[in-house]
């Protein structure tokens, strides 16, 4: 199971010259197990705080965080994180990244070693077991984060933006991974991006956030049947969902860039 829900949440902290600045004002959402829900919002909406508050690594000002019903109030392993910036330990190989979370679980040698070489097979990284991080493209070393995340076995996998400094190129073929890895395990994902083509194709459901105070505009069925090709972002269904977001975010962006806002 790997249900998250986040109820009537608030996030205040100070800005500059010690302002009070509130990212975040009553957002509620609740993810099911094994449902694919992504978020999209201007930037300094609140979006990554959000995954923070979720994954332990912040604290809420007001209401609650839960997980399988049970209150978030630190990072756990049932709570995986895959960030933009990839966050490998540069030192360690790549099989030795996978293993990572595996070792300080004590599991044993030979068993996280087979099921770290398992993920990296299936993120197509068989045969780089022994590289190392800057022998690695930004896609390469995007999958193995993403082998190291779901290697320690996680009920949740919040993605910030994972796929956002890779050439679009990479990135479609990263989300197509991404799918086909989602599809095998079903773990429950919640998954942010500033990328309206990637939210629609990649979600179950889509979230779309107001500019700061963060609050939730809009939920969205995506309603696409799957398994999913890059074909679809042709369709008219497909084109009809990006109409309506772009909508509702032109305002939003707007407020946005008038409140000189930066991401938190």
């Amino acid at each position: 199971m790997g249900a998250v829900s986040v109820e009537q949440v608030g996030l205040t902290f100070s800005g500059r010259g010690g302002n009070r600045v509130v990212a975040l004002k009553d957002l509620s959402l609740d993810v099911p197990d094994k449902q694919f829900a992504v978020i999209v919002g201007p930037s300094g909406c609140g979006k990554s705080s959000l995954l923070d508050l979720i994954a332990g690594l912040k604290e809420t000002t007001s209401g609650v965080c839960r997980v399988n019903g049970h209150e978030v109030r630190e990072p756990d392993a049932e709570r995986g994180m895959v960030f933009q910036g990839y966050s490998l330990f540069p030192w360690l190989t790549v099989l030795r990244n996978v293993e990572f979370g595996l070792s300080l679980k004590a599991v044993p040698r030979a068993e996280r070693t087979e099921r770290a070489r398992g993920y990296l097979s299936a993120v197509g990284l068989s045969g780089f077991e022994s590289a190392y991080p800057n022998q690695l493209s930004g896609g390469m070393k995007q999958r193995v984060a993403i082998a190291r995340s779901l290697a320690n076995d996680p009920e949740v996998l919040l993605m910030d933006e994972p796929f956002g400094a890779l050439d679009s190129q990479t990135r479609a073929v990263m989300q197509q991974l991404l799918l086909g890895i989602w599809e095998r395990d079903h773990k429950t994902v919640l998954f942010v991006t500033h990328d309206i083509d990637e939210a629609i194709f990649l979600g179950d459901v889509v979230y779309v956030m107001s500019a700061r105070p963060g609050r939730f505009i809009d939920r969205i069925d995506v309603g696409l049947a799957r398994p999913r090709d890059y074909e679809i972002v042709t369709s008219e269904p497909f084109i009809a969902l990006k109409r309506r977001i772009q909508a509702q975010l032109h305002g939003e962006v707007h407020k946005a860039l008038a409140a000189g806002a930066s991401d938190h």
